[in-house]
């Protein structure tokens, strides 16, 4: 499948440039989407890129609409890259029942194995289609130097992607993640449909199983969790995230924000805070 990629918006943002793109997605089988943000320093030199992973409902837009991130990113001069959130357009039945599975952006950034969701591949999407797509069309990104971050489900997928692939991504930091998916109604409920009831398969796919396998990590993993977040006590489970950390003494900061929801509203507040922790990592 050609990858047919085209430019279908663009839009000047501290002195560099939102793009949006669409493309052929072998992987997925289906037409994607996914955004840009091209620092002004670009255009001179070849950019570091950030990857963002967003969640549930979300698509490539929601990021780069709401979380001011451009400022800092404009400023240390990295891109960053905003995938989709699940496959569009292949019309499997059920697939847009509810708000929290199928293509609402529930991709949950794994490989489904189940026949019926073949199509769900959001992680080789994101390992592995998307940054070679990058490499072959844009020599102003130096893709050989990323980190990825995310939130929510997203959070949830640049953990498990970090801890899966350290070869790949210098650092890494969550907003609200889903922590510990095979404990929560969330990762139940995806999990079961997408890889069916191997509870092992399920553990591939769980920071706070894989964390477990690791006792040689450099790199600090940072967490921030509004303490009024509606999801904050059923569903993220960052507590077990970090009951696992200490036991492998794996580099771990949870910051706990009083006052703060789920919003884009707590995601703006701290962005930059993040964008800083990626910039330190990548020697920039």
């Amino acid at each position: 499948m050609e990858s047919g990629l085209s430019e279908i918006g663009s839009t000047k943002m501290f002195d560099g440039y939102n793009k949006r793109y669409k493309h052929n997605s072998e992987t997925l089988g289906c037409s994607m989407t996914f955004s840009i943000y091209f620092p002004p320093s670009s255009s001179s030199h070849r950019s570091p890129v950030l990857y963002w992973l967003s969640g549930l409902t979300c698509t490539d837009e929601n990021f780069i609409i709401k979380s001011g991130a451009q400022r800092a990113a404009s400023t240390h001069g990295i891109a960053l890259v905003v995938p989709d959130t699940s496959p569009r357009g292949l019309n499997i039945e059920g697939e847009a029942d509810s708000y929290d599975f199928g293509v609402v952006g529930a991709g949950f950034y794994l490989n489904a194995t189940q026949e019926k969701w073949k199509n769900w591949r959001m992680y080789y999407y994101v390992v592995k289609e998307l940054p070679k797509l990058l490499s072959e069309n844009f020599p102003q990104l130096d893709t050989t130097r990323a980190s990825i971050s995310g939130h929510s489900m997203g959070g949830h997928g640049a953990l498990t992607i970090y801890l899966k692939n350290l070869d790949k991504y210098k650092s890494v930091s969550a907003f609200a993640p889903i922590a510990n998916p095979i404990n929560c109604p969330w990762g139940q409920k995806a999990f079961t449909n997408y890889l069916g009831d191997n509870k092992a398969a399920w553990e591939e796919y769980d920071a706070t199983c894989l964390i477990s396998k690791f006792n040689n990590l450099s790199a600090t993993i940072l967490i921030d969790q509004g303490e009024n977040d509606q999801f904050y006590p059923d569903q993220l489970l960052p507590n077990k995230f970090e009951e696992a950390c200490k036991k492998v003494n794996a580099p771990l900061l949870v910051r706990l924000q009083p006052g703060y929801d789920h919003s884009y509203y707590f995601i703006a507040t701290f962005i930059e805070d993040h964008i800083s922790h990626h910039v330190q990592a990548l020697e920039l």
